[in-house]
């Protein structure tokens, strides 16, 4: 049975090794580390803390490899994800509204049943705009597949042989941090989704909100002004349920209750969990089996979040 270790931000104390161990998850080891771009392949801290070696799957540069080698499809690219930040664009400014909505009428007092399915209703407004801001980037993403047919192009496919490879001969896949939309991108462009399935994978931060349905930015205290969770992209959907918040101790309003409890309750089924520092969950079969640091948010206003284990 596949095992999905989940983990916080790696940097400054790393547990990714004990938690290994704890789980039961050995060599031979791959990695992931598109989201380190530039800095990819930079493993020697890594296997440091590991004990053992790590071949990365190098999926930053293979991607720079297939754009130099085929301009035409590179600048089709580079227009789809115009065309994704035109929408997302679009979505935020429709989501600034419903979300002021949603946070007056969970403000408003006494709570009376009118009161309560207005709320009920904002709720299931933003839950409308998330869906179908998911609907139409996952519609954009066929409609370039249609038209480039990715897996079929000489160099991707080369790749894909490659990268097939060595995903078999390793007994755990390991997927960094670092920037978010590159490493979705470079996953998908590589169609990494299908050859994680069913592998024993070691996640944190943004690596670990890529296996997830749908990937969430969010920041409560953003330097520019008011913050706004937004759905960003499509994940690998190997963890349908969880919606991932790396640094959240950082990031969310922890102490607002009624903020905590809206993210909640807008995002289920899916459960929204925090991971800070030293922070694990263990899924097996995608049902969490063990965990500690990482706490699930309510759906009650409640000031207590819920712990992340089982």
């Amino acid at each position: 049975m596949p095992d999905l270790l989940i983990l916080g931000p790696q940097a400054r104390s790393p547990n990714l090794s004990p938690c290994l161990a704890a789980a039961g998850m050995t060599g031979p080891i791959a990695a992931i580390t598109a989201g380190w771009q530039e800095r990819e392949a930079e493993l020697a801290a890594l296997e440091e803390h590991v004990g053992a070696a790590v071949q990365d799957l190098r999926l930053y540069a293979r991607a720079e490899d297939v754009f130099a080698g085929d301009r035409a499809y590179h600048d089709a690219y580079r227009e789809r994800q115009a065309a994704l930040r035109e929408a997302q664009d679009l979505y935020r400014l429709q989501l600034e509204h419903a979300r002021a909505a949603a946070r007056e009428l969970y403000r408003a007092h006494p709570a009376t049943r009118a009161l309560r399915r207005a709320r009920i209703e904002a709720i299931a407004a933003l839950r409308r705009l998330d869906a179908s801001h998911l609907a139409s980037i996952d519609a954009t993403h066929r409609r370039f597949e249609r038209r480039w047919r990715t897996e079929q192009r000489p160099a991707i496919a080369r790749h894909r042989e490659e990268l097939d490879r060595i995903v078999a001969a390793a007994s755990t896949v390991l997927i960094a941090g670092g920037h978010v939309a590159v490493l979705i991108n470079r996953l998908r462009l590589f169609g990494m989704q299908a050859l994680l399935e069913g592998r024993s994978i070691a996640a944190w931060s943004a690596g670990a909100m890529a296996l997830t349905a749908r990937v969430l930015l969010f920041h409560d205290r953003p330097p520019q002004g008011a913050g706004a969770a937004e759905v960003f992209e499509q994940g690998l959907g190997l963890l349908p349920d969880a919606v991932f918040l790396p640094h959240a101790a950082k990031r969310l309003a922890l102490d607002d209750p009624e903020r905590t409890a809206l993210l909640a309750r807008r995002m289920r089924p899916a459960g929204c969990y925090t991971l800070d520092e030293g922070d694990w969950l263990w899924f097996r079969d995608g049902v969490l089996r063990a965990g500690a640091g990482s706490r699930r948010l309510p759906r009650a206003g409640s000031r207590a979040v819920d712990r992340g284990a089982a």
